[in-house]
Formats: C-alpha cells, sequence, structure tokens
C-alpha cells in the first residue's frame, strides 16, 4: 500500500476547505489554517493527524487564525526532518513551518505528544507564549513499563512487518473501534473512528507513529520541565487509560507556572469527546491578561 494520498484518502477529510500544502527544508505539510485573527497552533497526538482538532478548530476559528498541521511522519505530511521523529526535531520542523506561514502563535495547544512538542518548541524557541497540553504524555510512566517501552518501541520500528502487520489488522471491519476504546478510554463519533481507520490502516502512518514512539525520551523532557516558565494549563480525564493521572499531576508540580484541570468521565481523546470544553480552556487560557503580556 502506498502512503496515504491526499486526491483518494483525503476525498472526505473534515474542514478540507482550509487545507493546504507548505514546502519547508525536506518537508511538504499538510497543514489546515481557519479563522482571522491572533494565531493559535494545534498540534495532534501520536498516530493522529488534523482530523483530531475537527470540531475544535471551527469553534476557536470565530477568534483566531487556527493552525493545525499533520506532524511529520503523520497523515498527509511527507518528508523527513533534519534530527528525525524526535522531540527537538520536530520542534525545529514546526518553527521552519510558521517561519513559512508568517505566523507567531500566542498560545499552542497539544493533545497526548503533541503536549511534549508544544513545550519543546517554546523552549526551543523562545516563545514566552501559554501552553495547553489536553491528557498530556510528559513524564515517564512509573515502574518497570517505563524502561521497557522505549525499548520495545525501538524494537518494533526496526522491524518493516510490523507496521504493515497493524495496519492489516485495522483494516478489518470493527477493528478501529474495538482498538481505540481500549487503547485510551474514549468513546468518539462514527465520523471520528472513520477518520482512525484511515489513518491506522495505512502501514506508511503506523510505521511514523512508531518511530515517533521509539525516539521518545521522556525523561530528557521531564528534566526540562521545571525550566519551562510559560503559563501551562494541564487538561487530564479521570477516564484516560492511556497517560496515567499520576504522571500528569508530577508534570503540573515541577513546572513553576502550571494548572492542572481533570475532567471526570472522558477518556485520552477528551478533545474530541468534548469540542466545546477543549475550545473553551483553549480561548479562555489565551485570553487571560497575565498571558496576552506574557505573549507580547
Amino acid at each position: 500500500m502506498s502512503a496515504l494520498r491526499w486526491e483518494t484518502h483525503g476525498r472526505q477529510w473534515p474542514n478540507r476547505a482550509a487545507s493546504r500544502f507548505v514546502e519547508t527544508p525536506r518537508l511538504v505539510w499538510h497543514v489546515q489554517v481557519m479563522g482571522d485573527g491572533p494565531a493559535l497552533l494545534l498540534l495532534h497526538g501520536t498516530g493522529a493527524a488534523t482530523h483530531s482538532w475537527r470540531d475544535v478548530m471551527p469553534l476557536l476559528a470565530r477568534d483566531f487564525t487556527v493552525i493545525a498541521p499533520d506532524l511529520p511522519g503523520h497523515g498527509f505530511t511527507k518528508g523527513r526532518p533534519a534530527g528525525g521523529l524526535t522531540l527537538k526535531g520536530m520542534a525545529r520542523a514546526l518553527a521552519d513551518l510558521l517561519a513559512a506561514l508568517g505566523q507567531t502563535p500566542v498560545l499552542i495547544a497539544g493533545h497526548s505528544a503533541g503536549a511534549a512538542i508544544a513545550l519543546q518548541t517554546v523552549r526551543d524557541s523562545a516563545l514566552t507564549v501559554p501552553v495547553v497540553g489536553f491528557n498530556p504524555a510528559l513524564m515517564p510512566f512509573p515502574g518497570l513499563a517505563a524502561r521497557i517501552f522505549p525499548q520495545l518501541a525501538r524494537m518494533l520500528f526496526i522491524n518493516p512487518f510490523v507496521p504493515r502487520i497493524f495496519a492489516a489488522t485495522a483494516r478489518r471491519a470493527g477493528e478501529p473501534q474495538k482498538f481505540l476504546g481500549k487503547a485510551t478510554g474514549s468513546q468518539i463519533d462514527a465520523a471520528g473512528i472513520a477518520h482512525y481507520a484511515t489513518l491506522l490502516g495505512n502501514h506508511h502512518h503506523c510505521g511514523g507513529a512508531l518511530e515517533m514512539m521509539a525516539n521518545w525520551d521522556l525523561e530528557a523532557l521531564g528534566a526540562m520541565l521545571p525550566d519551562v516558565p510559560n503559563p501551562v494549563l494541564l487538561v487530564h480525564s479521570r477516564g484516560d487509560s492511556a497517560v496515567p493521572l499520576a504522571s500528569v499531576e508530577k508534570a503540573a508540580r515541577i513546572m513553576p507556572n502550571c494548572t492542572l484541570e481533570v475532567l471526570p468521565e472522558l477518556g485520552h481523546l477528551s478533545h474530541e469527546e468534548r469540542p466545546e470544553t477543549a475550545a473553551a480552556l483553549i480561548r479562555d487560557f489565551a485570553g487571560r491578561p497575565e498571558q496576552t503580556r506574557g505573549a507580547a
């Protein structure tokens, strides 16, 4: 199977009219831009794409220019950034994308691994803007799994058959819904499941997600968090089966300017389950006077 093609796989992509393709060194990005006003940057998590923000973007576009890219290795973005799919490599690539768009965001919001990329980006680019992290994967998980998982991800990534096997499984009827429910604890709508099925059924996308996980250095990120001065809002969910609440609580404690909000009943894809809540949290955090001064 070839990589995802916009002309075929993207025909029914949400917010398709907002899509464009932007070239930067070594990459051709699929990015969606919507609305008018100060710029907000939205970053999806591992294995997802711009569809993850499908219902959040129109709500925020009433007041902001909303920018949501497919991260390298994911969705319809093509190429490989210098430094690979590492935190620093992703952050540098995003800086290039923002320069190409001529935009400086007043806030960056990320989901799961996207929250980690957001924090790495503000750190490396010396941006003083606030950051919102939904169900953020920021700290090594407790116990033996924290040490085993990166090695396991690397072993899976270097085996060329693993992404193909995973994609073939995801193409079976009912499998994407079953996988998402078990892995995230979220119940999302049929349209969202269909878009995940498109992504997870493509072995190139699966390979990019595995490579991103294989290169994730949460220990280094955790060591950096106490030096992040930006206003940060972490939003977690009690039903999240992917990221332990304890790890998010620890991240919130060690960042000097961080607030934690825990939502009841939702899972790892809380921003897809309750887009109105996600948009309201972002809008409120972007509009706080102390943060407006910090972004100036």
